[in-house]
């Protein structure tokens, strides 16, 4: 169980303190999918961000499994059953695609398995087992990876920063099936999103305005309930 509370961000310039996060209070329960969607500056990333430990609060408290994990790092997170995909992944000169998800599964894995992630992504192994992972490839070839990783990792609480990020309209059928294949999992998963599909695969969907979240629950009370325009912008990506 993870519990976000009182948790704020700020950052300052020489003029004035702009509040990105206000008070955030929410629990996490295990085995449940999340979405966190609202509009573009609402906080979204930059709260899965802090989850991770990638960004440190201003104020507040984080606690998974009942411990305080607020000044903890990225990496004794991942250590403690947390994994986190980046809107827009790192590459890794002289690394192959291989090596990452060895690294990822944390043992040595035959061809099976290793078909069984990069496929679950729509890439095949044969392809791309020994391509690193450099500007050769592509954005969206680097955001399939990405989440072939996740899966290899098998984490207890994976945090996805918009992974329809990059990924052509050919493939964000299959994206959104990764999805629903996780919610199948025990695991505990966090989707920062704007797409329609994948808000609607959440078990609950939690919306963000001004720092601050507005709205919470399932996904056919919340998106009913959402502006407009912001409705329309949602179908546009859809």
């Amino acid at each position: 169980m993870l519990k976000l509370k009182n948790i704020s961000y700020s950052v300052s310039d020489k003029k004035s303190k702009i509040e990105i996060l206000k008070k955030i209070d929410f629990t996490f329960e295990d085995g449940l999918t999340y979405a966190i969607t609202g509009p573009n500056g609402s906080g979204k990333s930059t709260l899965a961000k802090i989850i991770m430990g990638v960004i440190k609060p201003t104020n507040g408290e984080i606690t998974y499994n009942g411990k305080n994990i607020t000044a903890l790092s990225p990496t004794d997170r991942a250590n403690l059953g947390l994994s986190f995909a980046f809107q827009s992944p790192v590459r890794f000169k002289g690394l192959t695609v291989k090596d990452i998800l060895e690294l990822a599964s944390g043992k040595e894995n035959n061809l099976t398995e290793t078909c069984h992630y990069l496929s679950a992504v729509g890439l095949c192994a044969r392809d791309y087992l020994d391509r690193e992972l450099d500007n050769k490839l592509s954005g969206g070839e680097l955001k399939r990876i990405e989440i072939a990783t996740a899966l290899a990792r098998n984490a207890a609480l994976n945090i996805f920063d918009e992974p329809e990020a990059g990924i052509d309209i050919w493939s964000f059928d299959a994206l959104v099936d990764i999805f629903s294949a996780l919610k199948n999992k025990k695991a505990t998963n966090i989707i920062v999103s704007h797409q329609e599909k994948l808000l609607k695969k959440a078990d609950v969907v939690i919306v963000l305005d001004n720092g601050k979240i507005v709205n919470a629950g399932k996904p056919e009370e919340v998106l009913s309930t959402l502006a407009p325009s912001y409705c329309d912008k949602l179908r546009r990506n859809d």
